[in-house]
């Protein structure tokens, strides 16, 4: 005997909002696990005195990342004051139609690997931009996170206080 069509109606109703709640749920804790791996989603700017301020908070395994932009597209940046220079991961660098220059050798945690070297028109970090900052394009890096290098670093005030990196941005400096 088939239960009535309103009995299965319901179970399938139900089926579906526990569907649509486990999708939900899945979401959330995405976005949760990529809140704890970048804090600084958007980061805030300050503007004291004549200098554009950014603070930003180290994540859960002591790293700096942030979202930002590379010539008005949006990318995460991993800071890096190890780096010489901002290094883009090929892939990332292919879809924000970075041009590859000259090769260069550079020395990766995977050991030496041939790049090509590139500048970027503006990087910007909250309200601190940056113009024709030197980079690299590195196939070797996996993911889509930009090492924040000194390249860009050098043009910056930096300090560490507690779990915060102080940005800080002269005007007039670029």
């Amino acid at each position: 005997m088939n239960p009535p069509p309103d009995r299965r109606l319901g179970t399938i109703m139900l089926v579906l909002a526990w569907i649509a709640g486990l999708a939900l749920a899945a979401q959330w804790f995405s976005g949760l696990e990529e809140r704890r791996r970048n804090p600084n989603q958007a980061p805030v700017s300050l503007q004291v005195d004549e200098t554009v301020e950014v603070r930003l908070e180290r994540n859960r395994h002591g790293h700096y990342l942030a979202a930002g932009q590379i010539n008005g597209q949006p990318v995460t940046f991993l800071l890096d004051t190890g780096a010489t220079f901002v290094a883009v991961p090929a892939s990332l660098a292919e879809r924000l139609g970075l041009s590859r220059g000259n090769p260069i050798m550079v020395n990766t945690a995977n050991g030496m690997t041939e790049s090509w070297s590139t500048r970027i028109d503006t990087l910007q970090l909250g309200d601190i931009r940056l113009h024709d900052v030197s980079a690299g394009i590195v196939p070797g890096i996996l993911g889509e996170d930009v090492l924040l290098g000194m390249s860009a670093l050098k043009q910056l005030d930096f300090s560490q206080q507690g779990g915060e990196l102080i940005l800080r941005q002269h005007y007039g400096r670029h």
